[in-house]
């Protein structure tokens, strides 16, 4: 996800400081993992200068002057651009579990320990998830689910891997080509 635009996004209903769109943000997005104070503000500043956003009042204080932002109408147009785009599907190939699964094939490392201890952190997480639902708001439940169906998803995977690690195992190495060479040693 892109977090600039999200907080365009939060930008969108009302004028904000930077600090009450990192809160917005952090209760909205970020279950796991704040959002940086500095990345806020670099945001916003980049939204200045990129005229998706203005400073419509500053209040001076004890620390630095407090900016409230507004959106702009072409920060209006970006954010109807990145709500509407569809994200590449190849997007979710790009794991650092199957990066991991293969560097452990690789080393010969034990490849069926890593898909179990991933097994085993995917369900503890999906049970904390399914213990948040109950309760919660519709726009934090969707959240949630979308959570869990992308856990169930790679659940599934850790599954069928660990069902086909003895026939890749088996697999013979691929013989090297002049094309595997590095550059210098051709």
């Amino acid at each position: 996800m892109s977090a600039a635009h999200a907080l365009l996004g939060l930008l969108e209903p009302a004028p904000a400081y930077g600090y009450t769109l990192k809160r917005q943000y952090d209760e909205r997005f970020a279950h796991t993992k704040p959002l940086a104070y500095g990345q806020v503000y670099a945001s916003l500043a980049r939204f200045e200068r990129q005229g998706w956003a203005e400073v419509v009042d500053v209040e001076a204080g004890d620390g630095p002057d407090r900016k409230r932002y507004r959106i702009t109408g072409e920060g209006v147009t970006v954010l109807d651009a990145w709500v509407y785009e569809p994200q590449p599907p190849g997007v979710f190939a790009a794991s650092t579990l199957f990066a991991r699964v293969s560097v452990a094939l690789m080393s010969d490392r034990d490849a069926g320990q890593v898909l179990d201890l991933q097994r085993a952190s995917h369900l503890r997480r999906m049970r904390e998830l399914t213990r948040a639902r109950d309760g919660a708001l519709p726009l934090e439940d969707m959240a949630l689910t979308y959570e869990l169906a992308h856990l169930d998803a790679d659940l599934r995977w850790i599954e069928e891997a660990a069902a086909r690690l003895a026939a890749v195992r088996a697999q013979p190495p691929r013989p090297a080509t002049v094309q595997d060479a590095p550059r210098g040693a051709r």
